[in-house]
């Protein structure tokens, strides 16, 4: 059964939020993070994306990249901008994106659970990824960026949400990209009792988003516990930063693919290739690149959009893994025909979420790479039954919006 546990929260000033409120530190490059935070030396970017306040030449895994993360933590503790809680709270945070509107439960979320697959996970971690985020976290001393976990959805902690949510919040404002962000304080332990007896009813968690953080909170907290003579499980660093919300309020949509050249294949020749399992036509001009189902796919190829459709038997149909869209363009395509053998590793393919259009994957490709293809979305049941299942999905299965801002709420691991 799920445990969390309430923290104090070190929180912005309300009057600063929206100069601190930041992306997440891996959805933009560092050139991007320059440009964002230029003029606002408030801005969160500086603590999850520091090296943009170092010359650019520098690497970003750089020791003096972590250190500067931190002083720019602390120094903006140290001006006021940053306070922490005086009390043990829990947090909601609601995310409206034009019709969709999420409500999560911001928590201190276990690492027993992690390590004892409470929390389950759906997709295998880089290593570099990984080392770079245990750095991070280890030395600012505090998860700066929370992890997006999702449960399946319940009655009594909705109409608790939805009671809680009444109140004042404490933030509320509007992102430079539309997204509208509310955030209300949980401090009566009568409140934070009934929250904890309720997920302590709740079977599992499941990382949505957030795999390289979820696994650095936790081997921090395992590199803490290891160091401490008087380890008792009860210390901050027991919990990484998390954001529970119920799976019928989440929306996913498709995370694409660009590959970079056609693997010495002419255009006919991989034309030829593809259609060996897949149908191949052009797609109307009224809805150009965008599947329509599951199995489907769009190619945007040499200024054309092409739709390309499984056919059948090219795919264990029963299996969950092998079954998705994902798993079905990397086994009969860009393992096959573009010799692209771990996506998560290799150089020659990208990948570009939902939210970017796609506009952006036609104008790479018209610009210089070579291919690009649309999927359609996965689905949370399909996430969370190959979690249950034990198994992984393929990298870059999912790609989830609204997207959770750093900054609002950091978690001390002391």
């Amino acid at each position: 059964m799920a445990k969390i546990k309430p923290f104090r929260g070190v929180r912005p000033v309300s009057e600063k939020i929206r100069q601190v409120a930041s992306p997440p530190y891996d959805v933009i490059d560092s050139r991007e993070a320059r440009k964002l935070a230029a003029g606002n030396p408030y801005s969160f970017l500086h603590v999850v994306k520091p090296e943009i306040d170092l010359p650019e030449s520098i690497d970003i895994y750089d020791p003096r990249v972590y250190e500067k993360g931190r002083e720019n933590l602390y120094r903006m503790i140290e001006e006021g901008i940053l306070k922490q809680d005086p009390e043990y709270c829990f947090y909601l945070y609601r995310l409206i994106m034009g019709d969709i509107i999420q409500t999560g439960l911001v928590v201190g979320a276990s690492i027993e659970d992690y390590e004892a697959d409470v929390i389950k996970k759906h997709e295998h971690t880089r290593a570099d990824k990984e080392a770079d985020r245990i750095r991070h976290v280890d030395t600012l001393n505090a998860n700066t960026g929370p992890v997006f976990l999702t449960y399946k959805s319940r009655t009594d902690m909705n109409n608790l949400v939805s009671l809680l949510t009444k109140s004042v919040p404490e933030y509320d404002f509007l992102a430079d990209d539309g997204v509208r962000h509310i955030f209300w304080k949980i401090c009566d332990k009568k409140v934070i009792r009934k929250i904890i007896n309720i997920f302590a009813g709740i079977e599992f968690l499941y990382v949505a988003d957030g795999h390289h953080r979820s696994a650095s909170g936790t081997r921090v907290g395992q590199m803490r516990r290891e160091r401490n003579a008087r380890h008792t499980g009860k210390e901050e660093y027991n919990y990484f930063l998390g954001v529970l919300f119920p799976h019928d309020q989440l929306h996913i949509m498709a995370y694409n693919r660009i590959v970079k050249d056609l693997n010495n294949l002419s255009e006919a020749e991989f034309l030829e290739a593809v259609s060996r399992s897949f149908h191949i036509e052009k797609y109307p001009d009224d809805s150009p690149g965008k599947p329509r189902t599951w199995h489907e796919f769009g190619m945007y190829l040499n200024g054309v959009w092409y739709r390309l459709t499984a056919r059948e038997g090219s795919f264990p149909a029963h299996d969950p893994v092998k079954s998705l869209d994902v798993s079905i363009l990397q086994d009969n395509l860009l393992s096959p025909i573009l010799a692209i053998g771990d996506p998560r590793t290799d150089k020659r393919i990208d990948f570009v979420g939902g939210i970017r259009g796609l506009q952006e994957l036609a104008r790479r490709v018209d610009q210089g790479e070579a291919v690009a293809f649309t999927l359609y979305p996965t689905s949370i049941e399909q996430l969370m039954a190959i979690a249950d299942s034990g198994k992984v999905m393929p990298p870059k299965s999912t790609w989830f919006e609204p997207k959770l801002r750093s900054g609002l709420i950091i978690h001390l691991l002391d």
